[in-house]
This record gives C-alpha cells, structure tokens and sequence, in this order.
C-alpha cells in the first residue's frame, strides 16, 4: 500500500547451475519442445540454509513451491524500477540486481504487478526472466482502469460485480493459459489489501455489508477459472492490510477471505512511514494481531510478510528509520511468528504529497538499511532459493 502516491551483481558460469524438473512438468518441463525448466544459479557459498520442505503446510492441495521449515523464511524482494520510479510494473533484471548486491543475497521471488491498465495479456516478458535469473515471479493481479493507488476506488471497468459476471472471461481464460504453459511455478494475488479503502475492491465501494461477499464471489471466479485453463502452477495468495481500515465490523478482512480450497498462502502488508513525516508504527506490535488472525481463520495455511518497509528518513520513527528496519527483521529472522515463513521489501522511491522529498525505501540508497539486511541475512535462516516439489 502506497497511501501518498501521485502516481546482482555476480555472474554464474554455466557449471554453477542447476536444473529442477518436478514431477507436475517432467513430461514437457525438461524437453527441447516444451517449456524452459526452470534454471537456479548455485552460488559458490551462502549463508542461506539449505531446507527441506514443511510438509504439514499446504494441505489442501499438491502444490509445486515448497514452504520453508519452521524457523526458517523465504526472502524475496518488490524491486521497484529505477527508470520509472512509482511504477509497480516497469521492474528490470538490473533492479533486482542492484537489491540483492546491496543486501548480499539472493531472492526466492520477484514480487510486481500486472496493470491491467496497460494491457490484460499474461506478463511473459518479465515472468520469463525472473525464472531464468533462479527466482519465482510473483504476480499482483491489477485489475483496474488506472495505474495508481488510491486514484482508482470508483472503479468502471473491472468491478468486482463485472468479474463475477463473466464479463472478463476471455482475458482470463487468456491468462490462466498463458500461464499454463509457462508450466513453472508461479505466485499470484488479486485483491490487494482488499480491508483497505484505497483500492476499488474494498467493501466500502461496494455494498459494505455485501462487499466482502462479492469479494469472495470474484476471487474464487478468477482462480477457478484459471484453474480450469490448466494452471495448476499458480499458487493463490489471499494479502491482507495489517489493520482494518475503515475498522468497521464489515471491512474485516475474515470476511472477505475466499476459503482454504481456492487459497494457498496468507499474506500481510506491514509498513512504517510512507513519507518523511508520515506515522512509524512498530512493526512487530503491528504484526502480532494480524498474524494471530490469519492463524485463527486458517491455521493449515502459511503466512508470508509480503510488503513491510520505511522511508529511509522519517522523522516519527524512533529513534530513527534504521532501527525500525532493523527490529523488523529481527522479529522475523527470530522466529518471533512460527507460522510466519517468509517476507519481501518494498524496494521501491516514489513521489509523494510531501513535496519537501520523495518516499524512498530502496535499501541501495540507505547504508544503514543495507546494513540491517546483511546482519540479518548472514544469520543462516534465510532461504534465498526457491523449495521446489
């Protein structure tokens, strides 16, 4: 969530890589005709773990992506774009590189947005080579008119009554086969936040009472018709906002939630501030509530910190920016929420309605955050690589 919008470095030889063909694919996945396997450059070393799958996770369906073992957690990264700052889908190979030299490690997936705004076909371009650099695309499903949080709450196009009549079934269809035959694994979201009134799918612009439930209808709608395309390779993840907002009886977000057979992860916006003198709530106290929800709505499900960070020069985060990043992670790499198996850094700058700066949350503009991400990363409970079946 973006409230105040307007709008690695190191070389692999081909003896360092690794070809996983699963058992879902091996009958196109590793053949000259069919679609490329996915390729993971091994690095030399790393202080990642090397973990086995948690089995007890995912139980209400075979899914290809493994979930790291208890104590343990995916790090993975929104990179943002450099040459377009603010744009959520204009992300390149060199964006991704510049975060995971600053931070020293690798990502397990590449988290960005399909805007529907500037086009419905499946994002091949860049899914192709988050797959081909060793890390998982992970796909924020924008269906909207406009590109631009909070600009786009009265939605004409992509309601969320349009979806659940079939109105956008061909493009659908379009995507869950293009998807299909992509064949590796691949993570998606629609609804955003759908408990914050920022984006047009939130109950208060439709119906309050009957909004979740709409909600629900057009989620489940949209997976099981990409389902029935033959993506079984998309994993579905249902992304709340940390808190309720408005926090209203029927904006919570248990009511919206489309139920453990269509989702298979659980996921948790947890910011700071999002502009210099924006408000810092401390992240841990933020999460607690959040994450004792999530396990009492869906206990079976894994629950990943899927966009947490700051402005690297908030004034109301005490004592400073780099202490809230710092404590952040260290709730994570700690074990602070066993159920809790992985998080990703909005890595992004963008201009803000605070004209005296832009917010910029990029860890390789800020050596402090740069600095907290390495101590917490070199303490070995980190997966940088994706745990495939």
């Amino acid at each position: 969530m973006k409230r105040s919008r307007h709008t690695s470095g190191v070389n692999w030889s081909p003896s360092s890589r690794v070809v996983f063909c699963f058992a879902t694919y091996i009958t196109v996945g590793c053949t000259q005709e069919g679609p490329s396997p996915l390729v993971v450059p091994r690095p030399a070393s790393s202080s990642a773990v090397t973990a086995q799958l948690d089995e007890t996770m995912d139980t209400s369906r075979t899914l290809p992506l493994g979930v790291p073992p208890r104590g343990t957690l995916y790090h993975s990264v929104f990179p943002g774009s450099a040459s377009d700052p603010g744009s959520e889908d204009a992300i390149v190979r060199s964006d991704v590189d510049a975060y995971e030299t600053a931070v020293g490690h690798r990502v397990a997936w590449v988290y960005f947005s399909h805007e529907w705004a500037h086009g419905e076909a499946f994002p091949l371009r860049t899914s192709a080579w988050i797959r081909d650099r060793g890390s998982i695309p992970f796909i924020r499903l924008m269906m909207r008119s406009v590109a631009e949080t909070g600009r786009t709450t009265r939605e004409s196009k992509y309601t969320v009554v349009s979806i659940i009549a079939g109105k956008h079934d061909a493009a659908l269809a379009a995507w869950g086969r293009a998807a299909a035959a992509f064949a590796t694994p691949i993570l998606a979201e629609w609804g955003t936040e759908m408990n914050g009134e920022w984006f047009p799918w939130n109950a208060s612009h439709n119906g309050k009472e009957s909004g979740a439930e709409r909600f629900r209808q057009a989620y489940v709608h949209i997976i099981n018709l990409v389902r029935t395309q033959g993506a079984k390779n998309v994993l579905w993840v249902f992304h709340i906002n940390g808190d309720d907002q408005p926090a209203s009886s029927w904006n919570r977000f248990e009511g919206y939630y489309p139920g453990d057979d269509a989702i298979d992860w659980l996921g948790i916006s947890a910011y700071g501030a999002q502009s210099v003198g924006g408000p810092c709530a401390d992240f841990a106290t933020y999460v607690d509530p959040a994450v004792a929800r999530l396990e009492a709505m869906a206990r079976s499900k894994p629950v990943f910190v899927l966009e947490f960070g700051t402005t690297k020069r908030a004034r109301r985060c005490v004592p400073s920016a780099a202490a809230w990043t710092e404590r952040a992670l260290d709730a994570l790499v700690s074990g602070r929420w066993p159920s809790v198996r992985g998080f990703s850094w909005w890595n992004e700058q963008w201009d803000n309605d605070d004209a005296r700066e832009p917010t910029d949350m990029r860890v390789q503009d800020e050596a402090a955050f740069a600095n907290a991400f390495r101590r917490a990363l070199s303490r070995g409970r980190t997966v940088d690589r994706p745990l495939l079946r």
